[in-house]
């Protein structure tokens, strides 16, 4: 099974929460590898790479309600991955 690159932008109440180390937490449980990222607009923009169902599982926990914050709306793109990353981190 190919990898996959999962580009979801993040919007709401999602800074200065522990938004991101909880993202974090979530897509290295799942053996996702990535980074969480503050956006001078409020948004959190989430790049993870790996299998597609362990992908989909990270964006409905995304959606899921039990973030920390508040999330009004996640809007994602897909690709194939490009590799180049290691672990999941917070910037």
């Amino acid at each position: 099974m190919t990898d996959e690159r999962l580009t979801a932008w993040v919007h709401g109440l999602v800074q200065g929460v522990g938004f991101r180390w909880w993202t974090r937490s979530r897509a290295l449980e799942l053996g996702l590898v990535g980074h969480a990222t503050n956006h001078a607009d409020g948004r959190v923009l989430v790049i993870a790479e790996g299998p597609r169902q362990r992908l989909d599982a990270l964006l409905e926990l995304l959606r899921g309600g039990g973030t920390p914050g508040t999330v009004t709306l996640v809007v994602e793109s897909w690709e194939g991955a490009r590799g180049g990353l290691t672990g999941f981190v917070e910037r």
